[in-house]
């Protein structure tokens, strides 16, 4: 499965600080998301609600027939960006496309991701190529995030996995 969902870029320590979050027992959506909001710096449910699942797009925590849970894995210790690039939508198109040519604005990457946006999501507002470019950038961002990607500030390179 692949989570379309990308959240404003955090870095690895608001990562673990949202995965600690949630309990270890399974609890509902609105506990986890109330909890992430008071333990980190998530402005709102809605925001932490996008981050949970985040979490769970990056094998950080499970959803369970009772609720969510953390999964008993260290942030610092896993390789995050497998998961992003296995789990996330346009986290696989978008980075073979930056391996394949080497570089790119975030506008030239949203003109590579354009083919991959489905069809309904064409269709389910008028000006879907706003939260695509969107989308892409912070695609690009978590990339980076992650150590798959590496920025100048106006570019995006490939750094260093194939």
């Amino acid at each position: 499965m692949r989570y379309k969902i990308v959240p404003p870029v955090r870095d690895r320590a608001f990562l673990a600080a949202a995965q600690r979050a949630v309990p270890l027992v399974p609890g509902t959506v609105e506990d986890c998301c109330l909890r992430i909001v008071d333990e980190t710096t998530a402005p709102s449910r809605d925001a932490a609600r996008e981050y949970l699942t985040f979490l769970q797009a990056l094998e950080l925590v499970e959803e369970t027939s009772r609720g969510f849970k953390r999964r008993q894995v260290d942030v610092e210790a896993v390789d995050l960006g497998d998961a992003f690039e296995r789990r996330v939508f346009g986290a696989r198109e978008l980075l073979a496309a930056l391996r394949e040519t080497g570089s790119s604005t975030p506008e030239e990457a949203f003109e590579e991701m354009r083919g991959h946006v489905p069809r309904w999501e064409r269709d389910r507002r008028t000006d879907w190529e706003a939260e695509w470019r969107e989308r892409t950038e912070r695609l690009l961002d978590w990339g980076v995030t992650f150590g798959l990607a590496a920025s100048d500030g106006h570019r995006y390179r490939p750094d260093g996995r194939s």
